[in-house]
C-alpha cells in the first residue's frame, strides 16, 4: 500500500546522478558550488564551543526569532510577535509540509500553480487533500486570476504561492496582490506562500512578501529558507511565519515531526543576521551571476525567458531541437557534459514547452566552463 503510488525518484536526483556519472557540470539542482561565509561558520563554531549543543526550544531559540521579527519589520513593515508567530524549521520544504499537514484534511482542495516545485503536490496528497492544478501562462508565467476564480469551489481550503518562483523566476506584482486580496476576502481561503528566494529579486523590483499585507497575512503561512539565501542548503534551516491563531495549530504538528532544530546553527544565524548587509547585498550578488550567464549564453542557440528572481534561468531550445525536454536534457548531459532540468518535470501531466532550467548560483569559472560547452550544441 502506498500513499504516493505514482511518485518515484525525482528528476533532480536523476539528473544529479547522471551528471556525476558523465562528469558533467551540474547546473541542474538548486544549490551553490561555492562555500558560505567564513563569518557564519565561525559563529556556529563559537556556539558549539560555548556549549549550545543540546535541544533548542520547540519554536526555536528566542534570540533568532527576535532577529527575524526585526528583519521582517525593517523589510516589510509588519510587526510580528517572535513568541507566538515565528517557528524555526529544518528547511523551507519542511515548513511547507507542516503548514499543509496543519490545515489540510481529506477532500480539501488546494490550488497549486504549475510548473510547481516538486514537493507541493505530494504534500497535499499525503495529507488527503486534492490538488487543483492551474497552469501559469507561458511564456512569462503569469497567473490568470479569472481562471483561478473559476476553479474555486466550496471545498477550496488553500492557495499555494511561490515568489520568486521556482522554476520560472517570475514574481508577484501589485496587480496579483490585489486579485489575491479579493479572493481571500470573498472566499476566506488560506494562503501558503513559499518565499525562500525572498532576497533574490532583480532589476530593481521589490519582493512583494505576503507579510507586507495585513489583510492577507491574517490568513497565511509564509515560509522561508536560510539555506537558499546564505549558501547553506546542507544545513536545512528555515522558518515559518503565521498569525498566532494559525501558528498555535502549526506548532501542534511541528512538535511531533521534529520538535526542534539544530541548536548551534540557530545561534550562528542569529549573530549573522545582526549585519543586514549579509542579506541586503544578495540581489546584486546573484543578479551579477544571472547577467553574466545571460551574456555568455548570448552566442548560443538557446533563447532566454525572463528571470525576475530566484537563482534559475529558463531557456528555450527550439532553435536546436524538437526533442522532448527530458530527452534533450539527458542527451546534452551525456554528449556535452552540462546537466539541466526539463521544465516538464514541474507539471503533473508533463506539459512540454521545450524549455529547460539552468541554475546560475555557481562560481564564475563554473558558469564559463558550462557555457563553453553549451555554445557547441
Amino acid at each position: 500500500m502506498s500513499k504516493l503510488p505514482n511518485v518515484g525518484t525525482t528528476i533532480f536526483t536523476v539528473m544529479s546522478a547522471l551528471a556525476a556519472q558523465h562528469k558533467a557540470i551540474n547546473l541542474s539542482q538548486g544549490f551553490p558550488d561555492f562555500d558560505c561565509s567564513e563569518i557564519l561558520k565561525q559563529l556556529v563554531n563559537e556556539a558549539m564551543e560555548q556549549g549550545h549543543n543540546q535541544y533548542a526550544p520547540m519554536p526555536g531559540i528566542m534570540p533568532l526569532r527576535e532577529a527575524i521579527a526585526e528583519k521582517i519589520s525593517n523589510l516589510y513593515g509588519q510587526n510580528v510577535n517572535p513568541d507566538t508567530e515565528i517557528t524555526i524549521t529544518p528547511g523551507g520544504t519542511y515548513a511547507i509540509f507542516t503548514a499543509i499537514a496543519t490545515c489540510i484534511s481529506a477532500g480539501d482542495e488546494v490550488i497549486i500553480f504549475e510548473p510547481a516545485y516538486d514537493s507541493y503536490i505530494p504534500n497535499v496528497l499525503v495529507n488527503g487533500g486534492v490538488p487543483v492544478l492551474i497552469p501559469l501562462s507561458y511564456p512569462d508565467y503569469h497567473i490568470d486570476w479569472q481562471l483561478v476564480r473559476s476553479r474555486i469551489t466550496p471545498r477550496t481550503k488553500m492557495i499555494m504561492l511561490n515568489t520568486p518562483h521556482n522554476p520560472t523566476g517570475s514574481i508577484l506584482t501589485e496587480a496579483d496582490i490585489q486579485e489575491l486580496e479579493k479572493l481571500v476576502t470573498e472566499f476566506n481561503i488560506l494562503i501558503l506562500s513559499d518565499e525562500v528566494y525572498e532576497h533574490l529579486v532583480y532589476d530593481g523590483a521589490k519582493h512583494l512578501s505576503i507579510l507586507r499585507y495585513p489583510a492577507l497575512f491574517r490568513n497565511s503561512f509564509v515560509t522561508f529558507s536560510f539555506g537558499k539565501v546564505f549558501h547553506i542548503t546542507g544545513w536545512k534551516m528555515g522558518y515559518c511565519v503565521a498569525p498566532a491563531h494559525l501558528m498555535q495549530e502549526y506548532r501542534k504538528v511541528h512538535q511531533y515531526l521534529c520538535f526542534s532544530v539544530n541548536t548551534p546553527m540557530q545561534y550562528g544565524i542569529t549573530g549573522f543576521l545582526k549585519t543586514p548587509e549579509h542579506y541586503l547585498s544578495l540581489p546584486a550578488f546573484f543578479q551579477q551571476k544571472r547577467d553574466h550567464f545571460l551574456q555568455l549564453m548570448a552566442d548560443s542557440r538557446f533563447t532566454p525567458l525572463q528571470s525576475c528572481g530566484s537563482y534559475f534561468q529558463l531557456m528555450r531550445y527550439d532553435r536546436i531541437s524538437d526533442e522532448g525536454d527530458k530527452d534533450f536534457t539527458i542527451r546534452i548531459t551525456k554528449e556535452f557534459g552540462v546537466a539541466s532540468i526539463p521544465v516538464s518535470a514541474f507539471y503533473q501531466e508533463g506539459k512540454d514547452d521545450h524549455v529547460v532550467r539552468f541554475c546560475f548560483a555557481k562560481r564564475t569559472e563554473t558558469l564559463e566552463k558550462a557555457v563553453e560547452r553549451l555554445r557547441k550544441i
